[in-house]
């Protein structure tokens, strides 16, 4: 190896923080984030609650936290398993060999540590449901590798990252139970599977190698096509039937109607469709990266479809 490409394998290894900044994966936060944002905001326009911007920053904090043990954890046993060994775009610092399987099993212990005591705290401070809510959701994040190798990995996403995060937002401002942030989260929740059925689909064929069964493998080709499919825009038809359908039931509008404003979410809607070229080309894409970082690309357009909601929202209380 000559000193030129020394140097620059030396330029290309980034020194702490950046190194666990790519560890921890931050691209990916905003599918644990955005469930914060969404129930919290239900809490205040729907739930009469006043907002506690304390709680609200803990609660945050505390799922960003969670949600990059459950990272490290991933890719610790991603590594280990042989998944991950060659380095792409979105590879994590394990890959690229910036830090060891072991520190970051030990990173992963102490973010787990921290944010359950974090957690602890806002029940300490809001309510003993918040807790039922909080343990589920850490197991979850615990057992997510052994849940994603027995193709369960679609349901522990849903939960996390959709269901019990806007729940727990929920509880944290509002202190109760509510079936709202459940049933409007939903929407959310499948675009977040999405991205993460995106990721099985282009893997399969590694997954299955290694014995690995996903919805994807489980499904097969044109299978995944078609759930990728019902989730890209399953979410804009269980909008548009919980807009619609509580109107038409007898005695008129339930508290479970979402507001016309939420008809906003179908701005979305070319994004979706240009998701769905690039589904369907997947054999033959127009450009080469267009299915392999389709699960990026769902990504963004998870962020743009949660922001649409949150907008929803505020813009039915201003209206």
């Amino acid at each position: 190896m000559g000193k030129n490409s020394h140097h620059s394998q030396v330029q290309d290894r980034p020194s702490g923080v950046q190194k666990w900044l790519v560890a921890v994966r931050p691209w990916s936060f905003h599918a644990s984030t955005m469930p914060v944002l969404f129930g919290t905001s239900l809490a205040i326009i729907y739930g009469q609650a006043q907002l506690n911007l304390v709680n609200f920053l803990l609660s945050l904090v505390a799922m960003v936290i969670l949600h990059s043990a459950a990272n490290l954890l991933s890719d610790v046993f991603d590594f280990k398993q042989g998944l991950d060994r060659e380095v792409t775009p979105v590879s994590g610092a394990i890959v690229r060999g910036w830090i060891t399987p072991q520190q970051a099993l030990r990173a992963s212990a102490l973010l787990f540590a921290s944010g359950g005591l974090l957690g602890l705290l806002l029940v300490k401070l809001t309510s003993l449901l918040l807790l039922y809510v909080g343990i589920l959701g850490v197991v979850i994040g615990l057992l997510y590798t052994l849940l994603k190798y027995h193709a369960l990995g679609d349901l522990a996403v849903f939960l996390n990252f959709g269901i019990l995060g806007a729940l727990g937002a929920w509880i944290v401002q509002a202190k109760s139970f509510s079936w709202l942030p459940l049933l409007w989260a939903v929407p959310l929740a499948m675009l977040v599977v999405g991205i993460l059925h995106a990721n099985n689909w282009r893997d399969v064929a590694t997954d299955t190698s290694y014995r690995i069964k996903t919805i994807a493998s489980l499904l097969g080709d044109q299978g995944s096509l078609i759930y990728y499919g019902f989730l890209l825009f399953g979410s804009l038809t269980y909008i548009t039937a919980f807009i619609l359908i509580p109107r038409l039931l007898p005695g008129g509008k339930s508290y479970l109607a979402m507001p016309l404003t939420f008809f906003v979410c179908f701005l979305a809607l070319p994004v979706a469709l240009k998701l769905w070229q690039r589904a369907l080309h997947r054999h033959q894409p127009r450009r080469p990266l267009d299915f392999i970082i389709l699960d990026g690309a769902t990504s963004q357009y998870n962020l743009l479809f949660g922001s649409l909601c949150l907008l929803a929202i505020w813009l039915d209380f201003f209206i």
